[in-house]
């Protein structure tokens, strides 16, 4: 597996330089059949389409054993969320950030540093590796998958080997998957406003594609939320590499050739941009909707194959235990933005 800084988890470890288009075909066709069947199921059924998009993903994913659709899959797991986060911008206004205010943020920062310390300190009162606990801890208060492999890429294989730092990936697309479904429900029952579940959705579920689906499953306004204070934690992985890096010891000359970039990636930058045009002019309603159509649909072929994707039979090769970390940051996560949700 191989991903840039701010990618998520691929099925290729080294994709060749060139690609033709059928290369591509077999893996976004299943990706498109799914998320069809996903949209006329929550169609006839009234059940939110993300949710159902998420779990025939997770039935499908022994599709991904077939190396025919890695290209196919990586792509739309990784380029159709993406567009469909710049998509999101028009959505977004300056009247909406200073509606949030400073707050949420500030309470982001400090949730993102709680969990990395209570996952550690919990690995050590349960006598479990540090290091493991720095992976998982780092992974979920950041952004996932990303940030695991880029942590990974810092802590070392021999610190944590292989099959362990595969199974956190797993692991956190699994618990990813279970918070985008419980944590919009939850919401309802606590009677969170949009802006407290916005809140709380983006700043607890690891992964992008799953913390902007739940954000909109609970509704728009909370999924503008959402998407806001999740890109915001994506956009603080760089500062927090460096301070794992510090924090490790590394050395100087290790840690550059991770190569940290200070720059953030082209998707937020596309957000940022859309969303200071829509301040600036307004755009037509019709665009507007256009726009959220359009990231709706990439969002969800984006979930059916990041779900797809899953290596479910990894955990019974590595048995529940090692999942301990992962669970207990998840927990802390979920707590600890719920609390400042609750504030806000």
């Amino acid at each position: 597996m191989a991903a840039d800084l701010y990618g998520e988890m691929q099925l290729e470890a080294a994709p060749p330089a060139r690609r033709r288009a059928r290369d591509y075909a077999p893996g976004m066709l299943v990706t498109a059949i799914a998320a069809l069947a996903a949209a006329w199921l929550a169609d006839h059924y009234a059940v939110p389409i993300v949710l159902m998009g998420l779990l025939i993903g997770l039935s499908l994913s022994f599709l991904s054993q077939d190396a025919r659709t890695h290209a196919g899959l990586d792509l739309m797991s990784q380029t159709a969320l993406r567009i469909g986060i710049v998509l999101l911008g028009a959505r977004i206004t300056a009247d909406r950030l200073a509606e949030l205010g400073p707050l949420p943020f500030a309470l982001l920062l400090l949730i993102m540093v709680a969990v990395i310390v209570l996952t550690l300190l919990a690995a050590r009162l349960l006598r479990q590796d540090g290091h493991a606990a720095l992976l998982a801890g780092g992974a979920t208060a950041i952004c996932g998958a990303s940030a695991a492999l880029a942590l990974w890429s810092l802590i070392g294989d021999k610190r944590v080997d292989q099959a362990r730092f595969t199974l956190t990936l797993v692991g956190i697309t699994l618990a990813s998957a279970l918070a985008m479904t419980l944590y919009p429900v939850l919401a309802a029952e606590l009677g969170l406003s949009d802006a407290q579940a916005g809140f709380l959705i983006g700043a607890s579920v690891h992964d992008v594609a799953q913390a902007i689906g739940g954000g909109f499953s609970f509704s728009a306004e909370a999924g503008e939320v959402a998407t806001i204070v999740k890109l915001t934690r994506v956009a603080l992985l760089a500062p927090m590499l460096m301070l794992v890096a510090l924090w490790l010891g590394r050395g100087e000359a290790e840690a550059g050739r991770m190569r940290i970039p200070l720059r953030l990636p082209w998707f937020i930058l596309g957000f940022l941009a859309l969303a200071a045009a829509g301040s600036l002019v307004a755009i037509p309603k019709v665009a507007v909707d256009a726009a959220a159509g359009g990231a709706q649909a990439l969002l969800l072929l984006a979930i059916v194959a990041t779900a797809m994707k899953a290596r479910l039979h990894l955990l019974l090769d590595q048995g529940w235990k090692s999942l301990t970390p992962i669970l207990v940051a998840t927990l802390a996560s979920f707590a600890l933005s719920l609390g400042a949700a609750l504030s806000l």
